[in-house]
């Protein structure tokens, strides 16, 4: 089907995204997920092309385009080449909006020129163990001293926090028994602090090659000036952003549907049973016109809620139905793509099992398929 939510500009940035991620990224992906991880040195080629800069200021290095549909277009590039790149989408989508809302002008200063060229990499450190969805009820402290915050805890499932050189930390700076997400802050801890700490790399089922690791904090002090905006406005600036992190997964969601019907057509064309070939069975072609159909409607959503994100129009119960359908979507779509590679379906080397694991973080992350369900409860008064 036709789409129109994106101009020339974004085709030219289409044309540079499509043409590194097939020299730069996908002949190499494959020992990346072995490894665990991707390297800094491609963090470090994306900057030098202007990628990571798209919405940085220009005195910083940028081209100042406050426009997600950027960030649309290189989701959908590493998609049709059948790889992901979660820690890069991570620090676009979901990080770099909160130094860019709440970064001072000494902050701007001292990390917008690295974080437009790939030379600094960053994470945000939210989820503690125990806690998941449930942020009000983080643990993880900071005490005022003099010109200091002294931080002390625990986080788990940090994405990039591997290599990260910045992180911003969510931690209590005051309570109140009245209303638990009153008191957070955001605090920007850096690589080398006394007492910071990174643990375990975690062992996914899937997005291998995307680093996520435990990391923990013991008396680090972090100075005042790495606090990013106000003290105690944390919880009101995470869901100033949770809009765009679900429209992030849900743009993820469909392109690596829209992925993996493009494989499985692919392969279903070449592989016979009974000797002839499974595209041409009937159950082939049913499978993959309903899938087809399913995506397409998807992206219909997806290609709305964009450009409502782009207008600031986005409500936050538009956002959990857009993520909500897309994710549950691509489940089912990437599910019954498998089934016709059969045997082989279910072997590593085959690009449908990855996506296969791939996808069934995203009904998880940036808030559970049950949480969107609560949202949108809400939004209908119940």
């Amino acid at each position: 089907m036709r789409r129109d939510i994106y101009t020339e500009d974004h085709e030219a940035f289409r044309g540079l995204a499509r043409e590194f991620i097939d020299k730069e990224i996908a002949p190499h992906y494959a020992q990346w997920e072995k490894a665990g991880q991707m390297p800094r040195e491609v963090f470090e080629k994306l900057g030098a092309l202007g990628i990571l800069g798209v919405a940085i200021p220009p005195e910083y290095g940028g081209a100042g385009l406050r426009d997600y549909r950027y960030n649309a277009v290189l989701q959908e590039e590493a998609a049709r080449a059948l790889v992901t790149l979660s820690t890069v989408r991570t620090q676009l989508d979901v990080i770099l909006p909160y130094f860019l809302e709440y970064a001072d002008e000494r902050q701007r200063e001292r990390w917008f020129p690295g974080l437009a060229g790939g030379t600094l990499l960053t994470a945000i450190a939210m989820t503690e163990p125990g806690t998941g969805s449930d942020l009000a009820g983080m643990r993880t402290s900071a005490v005022r001293d003099g010109d200091d915050y002294v931080l002390s805890g625990a986080k788990t499932f940090i994405t990039g926090g591997l290599l990260a050189d910045l992180v911003i930390v969510v931690a209590r700076t005051s309570t109140d028994p009245g209303n638990r997400r009153a008191g957070l802050t955001l605090l920007v801890v850096e690589d080398g602090m006394p007492g910071f700490e990174r643990g375990r790399v975690l062992d996914k089922m899937g997005c291998k090659v995307q680093d996520t690791v435990e990391l923990s904090f013991d008396a680090v002090r972090v100075p005042v000036a790495n606090r990013l905006g106000a003290e105690g406005e944390a919880f009101g600036y995470l869901g100033n952003n949770l809009s765009q992190e679900r429209m992030t997964v849900a743009v993820g969601s469909v392109a690596q549907a829209r992925a993996a019907i493009a494989a499985t057509i692919d392969y279903v064309k070449e592989r016979k049973a009974f000797g002839t070939p499974v595209a041409s069975f009937q159950n082939t072609k049913f499978e993959l016109a309903a899938m087809s159909a399913e995506v397409e409607a998807a992206q219909a959503m997806v290609d709305r809620a964009v450009l409502d994100l782009v207008e600031g129009e986005l409500s936050g119960a538009d956002a959990a139905r857009v993520k909500l359908f897309t994710t549950e979507t691509q489940g089912r779509v990437v599910d019954r793509c498998l089934q016709l590679f059969g045997g082989y379906g279910y072997m590593s080397e085959y690009p449908i099992a990855r996506l296969y694991t791939d996808a069934r973080v995203a009904r998880i992350y940036a808030g559970t398929s049950e949480v969107m369900k609560v949202i949108i409860a809400k939004s209908l008064g119940l």
